[in-house]
C-alpha cells in the first residue's frame, strides 16, 4: 500500500489555498454586510428625519388654525402671513392645495412653484389615505433624491379643508463617504490580516505534511506482496503513530494469510475451469439425444430413405461429437474458447436446420425477413449461442401453457438483429441485471454459465445481446451481429 502524494495538488498547497479562501470569503463577506448596514441605517436616519419634521410642520400648522374656524376658502386669508413664519420655524417649504388638487398659498412665490396642480393618480390616493402618502422621485437638476409627502389638512372640527405637500430633499453623498472611509479601514485591517494568514498557513501547512510526507515516502518503498515488505519505523507519539501501528499490524497479517490466499485461488480456478467444462460439454448432448429419440421415433426399416436418414444422423451425431471434443480440447488450456474458424454460409439455412433440430413439438417458429442472409462467422459459435438460448427457452416453460418460441432473423444495413422470444415464467426484475454473470442461474440446476459463455462468444464478434423479461409473460433475448461480409 501507498499513499500519492501528488494527486491533483498537494496537501500542502490545498492547506494553504483553503486558508486564502476563508481569508478572502471573509473580507468579501464582512464588506458587503457592512455596505447593506450602514444603508439601511441611513435610509432609516433619512425616515425618522423626515418623520419628525413633517410632525413638527403639522403641528404648527394645527396650532395655526386651532384659533378660529377655518373652511377652504378662507384657509388662503389665515394662513397668509403665518404661513411664512411656520416656513422658517421648520425650515422647510409648504405648499398647501384645495382638495381639487389645485394651488392655494405657499410660502415661495406662486410662479417659483413647479406643481401648480397635485396629478389626479396622487390626489385620488391621497383623498383615499388616513395617513400621510409619500412619492419617491430622483431630482436630476441637483442630483437629490425628492420625497413628496402628501396629507389631508383639518380644521378644528375635523372637517378636511385643504391637502398639505411638504417637499423632503435628502442627499446620499454622506453614506458613500461614510462607507468610502470604512473601506479604507477595512482594507488596511484586511491587509494585515492577509499577510498574518499566508504566513500562518504556510507555517501550519508546512509542518502538518512533514510528517505525512515522512509516513507516505516509506509506506512507498514498502511492496506489499514483494519480498521488500516490512514494517514502518516510527518512534513520535503522534496522530500518525496510531496510522503506522495500523500498517504494521496489516503487515504481520497479510504475511500469515499470503500463502492461504495464494491456495484459495488456486482452488478457486480450477473449480470455476470445472464447472465450465461440464457445462459446455453438456450442451452439445441436448441436441444428440434429441437427434437420437426423434430417429427411433420415427424409424422405419422399410422406409426407401432409411440409409440416407442413418447417414444425416450419423452425420449429426459426429458433428456433434466433435464438438464435445473440441470443447474439451480448449478447456484443457486454461478453459480458453475453442479457436475461431470462420468461413461463409447462410445464417437463415444454418438456424432452420437448428430449429429443426429441438422443434419436435412444434412450438418454434422461425421468420426471415430475407431469403438467405449471408454471414462471416464460425458455425460452432453460432450453433453453441443458440442451443443455449432455445434450451433456456424450452425450460422457462410455464406448466399449464403451451410453450411458444419465435426466433426473427431481420438484416439490416450488414448487421442481422435476431430475436429470441418465449411466453414462459419470464424472469424476476431484481435478477436481470445478473443474468449475464458467471455462477448465476434461474433454474434449479445448471452452473450458471451458459449465457456468461454466450455473450463472450457475441462479443468475440464485436456484436451485443440483450434481455428484456416479464415475469409470467416471457423473456426476449436480442443479438445484434455484423455479417463481417
Amino acid at each position: 500500500m501507498a499513499f500519492n502524494r501528488y494527486r491533483g495538488y498537494s496537501l500542502r498547497t490545498r492547506v494553504f489555498i483553503g486558508f486564502m479562501v476563508v481569508c478572502f470569503l471573509s473580507i468579501i463577506g464582512s464588506t458587503a454586510m457592512s455596505y447593506l448596514i450602514i444603508k439601511k441605517s441611513v435610509e432609516d436616519q433619512s425616515k425618522i428625519e423626515m418623520q419628525n419634521k413633517f410632525e413638527a410642520l403639522m403641528k404648527t400648522l394645527d396650532y395655526a388654525l386651532s384659533h378660529t374656524t377655518v373652511t377652504g376658502s378662507n384657509l388662503p386669508d389665515v394662513l397668509q402671513d403665518e404661513i411664512y413664519q411656520i416656513a422658517d420655524i421648520n425650515k422647510h417649504d409648504v405648499i398647501i392645495y384645495d382638495l381639487d388638487g389645485n394651488y392655494l398659498v405657499s410660502n415661495k412665490e406662486k410662479g417659483l412653484v413647479d406643481q401648480k396642480r397635485i396629478p389626479q393618480n396622487i390626489l385620488k390616493k391621497v383623498k383615499n389615505s388616513d395617513t400621510r402618502y409619500d412619492v419617491q422621485t430622483y431630482d436630476n437638476k441637483i442630483g437629490n433624491t425628492l420625497t413628496s409627502s402628501y396629507m389631508i389638512m383639518r380644521n378644528n372640527m375635523l372637517e378636511p379643508i385643504a391637502i398639505v405637500y411638504f417637499p423632503y430633499y435628502h442627499n446620499e453623498d454622506f453614506y458613500y463617504g461614510a462607507f468610502n472611509k470604512y473601506v479604507q479601514y477595512i482594507i488596511l485591517v484586511n491587509l494585515f490580516l492577509i499577510i498574518l494568514s499566508v504566513w500562518l498557513s504556510w507555517v501550519i501547512s508546512k509542518n502538518l505534511t512533514k510528517a505525512i510526507t515522512k509516513i507516505s515516502d516509506l509506506i512507498t518503498r514498502t511492496t506489499l506482496f514483494g519480498k521488500d515488505m516490512r514494517p514502518i519505523k516510527y518512534f513520535n507519539n503522534d496522530e500518525l503513530s496510531g496510522l503506522v501501528k495500523s500498517y504494521n499490524k496489516m503487515v504481520y497479517q497479510i504475511e500469515d494469510q499470503k500463502l492461504l490466499l495464494a491456495n484459495k485461488e488456486r482452488e478457486e480456478a480450477w473449480r470455476e475451469m470445472a464447472k465450465q467444462v461440464a457445462h459446455e460439454v453438456k450442451n452439445p448432448l441436448t441436441p444428440m439425444k434429441l437427434l437420437i429419440q426423434n430417429f427411433v421415433r420415427k424409424f422405419d426399416k422399410n422406409d426407401p430413405e432409411i440409409d440416407t436418414k442413418v447417414k444425416n444422423l450419423s452425420r449429426s451425431l459426429v458433428d456433434q461429437i466433435d464438438l464435445v471434443a473440441t470443447v474439451a480440447s480448449a478447456f484443457s488450456e486454461f478453459a480458453k474458447l475453442p479457436p475461431k474458424n470462420d468461413e461463409r454460409f447462410d445464417l437463415k439455412d444454418e438456424l432452420e436446420n437448428l430449429v429443426r433440430v429441438f422443434n419436435e413439438e412444434g412450438s418454434i417458429y422461425f421468420h426471415s425477413n430475407k431469403q438467405e442472409i449471408p454471414i462471416n462467422m464460425d458455425r460452432v459459435y453460432l450453433s453453441r449461442i443458440f442451443t443455449n438460448l432455445i434450451t433456456n427457452a424450452k425450460q422457462a416453460e410455464r406448466e399449464g401453457v403451451e410453450s411458444i418460441i419465435n426466433l426473427d432473423v431481420e438484416l439490416f444495413n450488414k448487421k442481422v438483429v435476431i430475436n429470441v422470444e418465449d411466453n414462459g415464467s419470464g424472469i424476476p426484475k431484481d435478477k436481470l441485471e445478473q443474468i449475464f454473470e458467471p455462477n448465476f442461474t434461474t433454474k434449479n440446476s445448471g452452473m450458471g454459465l451458459g449465457l456468461t459463455m454466450v455473450r463472450k462468444m457475441i462479443e468475440e464478434y464485436k456484436g451485443e445481446i440483450s434481455v428484456k423479461s416479464e415475469e409470467g409473460r416471457g423473456t426476449k433475448f436480442t443479438i445484434i451481429l455484423p455479417t463481417n461480409i
